[in-house]
């Protein structure tokens, strides 16, 4: 039924919702908010859902970056010419009701990976069914690498390496 707006022969919509939910006019959010209706259709884009992905993750203490090395190299260099990089390493898959995320990050040192990977996972979740009033299927979280602090030491503005000796 899926792109059809006519009910099944023989089930009128109303009977359709009440009976388990299942029709294409049933399709809700959890608040209530309805994706699609007897008024029209509401379709989110895969980088909208990506930039919500991406601010929700970054609000968990411990995520330091996003994206595999090579995407943060070619990152710096967007960066630089002024491109928005908030998607970098976060794929998404969205469907007429549902989403599922992928998230690659750098972590900071000393943080417990499963418990930022638990609170990133739950505030992706959250935030994206909230906002878009999609199911979230999975948020898979892959820790492409560990941030030390002694990283940003060795490093002078534009990634050269800091001088050994004054």
């Amino acid at each position: 039924m899926t792109g059809s707006r006519t009910p099944v022969e023989g089930v009128p919509a109303q009977r359709e919702r009440e009976a388990g939910r299942e029709g294409a006019l049933a399709r809700e959010h959890p608040t209530g908010a309805s994706l699609v209706s007897d008024q029209g259709r509401t379709t989110i884009a895969p980088e909208a859902v990506a930039k919500i992905a991406g601010v929700a993750a970054r609000q968990i203490s411990g995520v330091h970056d996003f994206g595999t090395s090579a995407a943060r190299m070619f990152g710096a260099l967007k960066g630089k010419l002024g491109v928005d990089e908030i998607t970098r390493g976060i794929a998404v898959e969205v469907g007429e009701r549902q989403a599922a995320v992928d998230i690659a990050l750098v972590v900071e040192y000393g943080v417990a990976i499963p418990d930022l990977a638990s609170a990133a996972r739950r505030n992706v979740i959250d935030s994206v069914e909230h906002m878009c009033g999609l199911e979230v299927t999975e948020v898979n979280i892959a820790v492409d690498d560990v941030h030390l602090p002694e990283q940003e030491q060795e490093t002078v503005g534009g990634g050269e390496a800091a001088p050994r000796v004054k």
